[in-house]
């Protein structure tokens, strides 16, 4: 992404299309990915101390928002750039970017908090939920 809006500024359109392709493909089969792993194996609790839940619940809906949003924004962005209605793809890539790296570094927080910080807590699969639900 970054190397995408860098090619952008300096008139390299090509490669900014090129990158920027890269980088829509790379956070698709990122969540891909992620929701196989949600399905099938779960997502996990938050381990840390009782009383830092409450945070990391807030911060984790800060994330999901972002991504959600970000998700939407970066797909129109590839529609709007692929389809060369640039006025809007213009008006929109300083929005859809930021929310991207906002996304990009509260995921990594989130892990560092789930897996590093903290030990993880319970990981259940939504399969299983659901079958034993």
């Amino acid at each position: 992404m970054a190397v995408g809006i860098v090619k952008v500024r300096n008139g390299q359109i090509a490669e900014h299309q090129k990158m920027m392709t890269y980088a829509a493909v790379s956070a698709l089969v990122f969540f891909i990915i992620y929701a196989s792993r949600t399905v099938f194996i779960g997502n996990t609790a938050f381990g840390g101390p009782e009383g830092l839940v409450p945070f990391y619940t807030v911060f984790l809906i800060f994330h999901i928002i972002l991504a959600t949003t970000g998700g939407a924004l970066g797909g129109v962005q590839v529609y709007l750039g692929y389809k060369r209605k640039l006025a809007p793809h213009r008006k929109i890539a300083p929005w859809a970017s930021t929310i991207w790296f906002g996304t990009a570094i509260t995921g990594v927080m989130v892990y560092v908090l789930l897996y590093i910080l903290y030990p993880g807590g319970e990981t259940t699969s939504l399969i299983k939920a659901i079958l034993q639900g």
